[in-house]
């Protein structure tokens, strides 16, 4: 675990973001036309909002280009909100919390002030708090969330 840690701290930015679009690409999942998502908010590709209107297409080799590139601008806003060292996991798991919730509300949670206090199970259990959207319980992010606790706590050990 030290090692993963150092690691982390070292500079294992491109682990992170290749462990976080690993987890992130099957929740959100590939649609190459927009569509309104479950609170009606324009979206493609895997689960892009930025700039998404009615009517767009996207190839899926530009979506994969799309995810990469997005999932490294949310480990690098997210970063200021969390520890420096964090095992890839734990660090992962945050990465696909915010790709999912904003990085606003990710660095305004429980889950980034457990983080900064040095309570890192507890920050892990605070993403089972994300399941909501239009303000009821959905089963799809209940799903999510337990995997991306999984994954997160997998870093602790």
């Amino acid at each position: 675990m030290i090692r993963r840690r150092i690691a982390a701290k070292g500079g294992a930015a491109a682990a992170v973001i290749a462990a976080a679009v690993a987890l992130i690409a099957p929740w959100e999942g590939l649609r190459t036309a927009s569509y309104r998502d479950i609170v009606g908010v324009w979206t493609i590709c895997y689960g892009e909002t930025l700039g998404v209107g009615p009517g767009q297409t996207a190839t899926p080799e530009a979506c994969r280009s799309q995810l990469a590139r997005r999932t490294a601008e949310f480990e690098a806003e997210i970063r200021p909100c969390l520890p420096g060292a964090l095992p890839v996991e734990t660090r992962a798991a945050f990465v696909s919390a915010a790709y999912n919730i904003g990085s606003g509300a990710f660095c305004r949670s429980s889950m980034s002030r457990r983080a900064l206090a040095g309570d890192l199970p507890g920050a892990c259990d605070a993403l089972t708090l994300w399941v909501k959207a239009g303000g009821r319980t959905v089963q799809g992010l209940v799903n999510r969330r337990t995997a991306e606790r999984a994954l997160c706590l997998s870093g602790l050990d």
